[in-house]
């Protein structure tokens, strides 16, 4: 597997922050929206999640409410935070559901699927 960018940048063109280490998240399951090559789904956007949000992913197929403790997944609940694949959050978006973004922890790679004033738009409160 490709290793983590050295120096990610997040959306705003900053150093890239975390985005949870309880639930521990991310592609490379660092706590960090960080990608690579591999990483094809671009698991890029820091969301905090919603039930709204939880249970439109349930209904697409990705059920992130229940635990899966055979992939040490605790399952997520509302006000956690997540690194969501950017299509996904597109989804959401699309159809009015899309949870709040962490500005600081999205990396920049979700802007190659996403629009800077949408995730503007939807910035969490911090």
């Amino acid at each position: 597997m490709d290793t983590p960018q050295t120096s990610p940048r997040n959306v705003l063109g900053q150093a890239l922050e975390p985005c949870s280490l309880r639930p521990l998240t991310g592609f490379f399951r660092d706590g960090s929206c960080n990608t690579c090559r591999e990483d094809h789904g671009s698991h890029t956007v820091c969301a905090v999640m919603t039930l709204e949000f939880l249970e439109f992913s349930r209904r697409c197929g990705n059920d992130l409410l229940r635990p899966r403790p055979e992939f040490g997944f605790p399952g997520l609940q509302p006000g956690d935070r997540w690194c969501l694949c950017a299509s996904r959050w597109l989804e959401a978006f699309e159809v009015g559901l899309a949870p709040p973004v962490v500005l600081d922890a999205t990396h920049e790679r979700a802007l190659e699927v996403l629009d800077l004033a949408e995730l503007q738009a939807y910035a969490a409160v911090a």
